[in-house]
């Protein structure tokens, strides 16, 4: 090994380049030759590639184009432009106004023309009026008509009881009972109460036996309070009949 880095060995010559390129060359040939040969030997047997218009004609067909799109709306006609303004006047333009004038003097109305009085008048009327004359002169408006009068309170149909709220009507005539001969005789006694009817008048016009003491004594009662008189019992201004009670008493000595 020192040998060999030293140069003191000799090498073995390499084996030569050109016979490996030549068997490479003929590889390589022969390699292309059977490539050609099957090519040519195969070539009546290979399918037959399809063209560009059969494959196009295989497709399907294709859709039909969309719509046109819809006409745009027709413009809207304007209404007619308004009149141009007048162009304004310039102020200087404008006259200038007259002063006012500090005093303002009315002449006075003559004697006829106050007389005439104004279009519209009434003859007779004050001078230098108003049309249609003042408001005093004009008819007053009619009064309006009265209310009718309220309805007038009606007695009531039935008697009324009289005590407590209803005080009695005073008595104005009282007739104490005759005692009957025949009960003096027989010693007969006793207390008859009524139950009586005054009228509007004050009259009695009904009378009920509540208690009796006997037929003799009942009638003398009856007879006695029928000449009774009392004061009409007025209820809001109108005149009621009333319902009251009496009591007579028959006693001997």
């Amino acid at each position: 090994m020192f040998d060999l880095v030293a140069g003191a060995t000799e090498h073995i010559p390499r084996r030569p380049a050109v016979p490996v390129l030549i068997s490479l060359a003929a590889q390589l040939g022969l390699v292309a030759t059977v490539g050609v040969a099957s090519v040519v030997i195969g070539a009546g047997r290979l399918p037959e590639m399809p063209t560009m218009m059969a494959f196009v004609a295989d497709l399907p067909p294709a859709p039909p184009p969309p719509p046109p799109p819809a006409p745009p709306p027709a413009p809207v006609a304007r209404p007619a432009e308004r009149a141009a303004a007048p162009p304004e006047t310039p102020a200087t333009a404008l006259p200038a106004l007259a002063a006012a004038p500090d005093r303002i003097e009315l002449e006075p109305a003559t004697e006829e023309e106050a007389d005439e009085g104004v279009p519209g008048g009434v003859e007779g009327g004050i001078p230098g009026g108003q049309v249609g004359g003042a408001l005093a002169d004009l008819p007053a408006p009619p009064p309006p008509p009265p209310p009718p009068p309220p309805p007038a309170p009606t007695a009531p149909a039935a008697p009324i009881r009289v005590g407590g709220k209803v005080p009695q009507p005073a008595l104005l005539q009282r007739v104490e009972p005759e005692y009957p001969s025949a009960a003096v005789e027989a010693r007969v006694q006793g207390i008859v109460i009524l139950e009586t009817v005054v009228g509007e008048d004050g009259r009695v016009i009904e009378v009920r036996v509540l208690r009796s003491a006997g037929e003799v004594l009942d009638r003398a009662a009856i007879a006695a309070i029928r000449q009774w008189r009392y004061a009409p019992l007025e209820l809001n201004g109108v005149r009621a009949r009333f319902l009251l009670t009496a009591t007579l008493s028959f006693k001997l000595d």
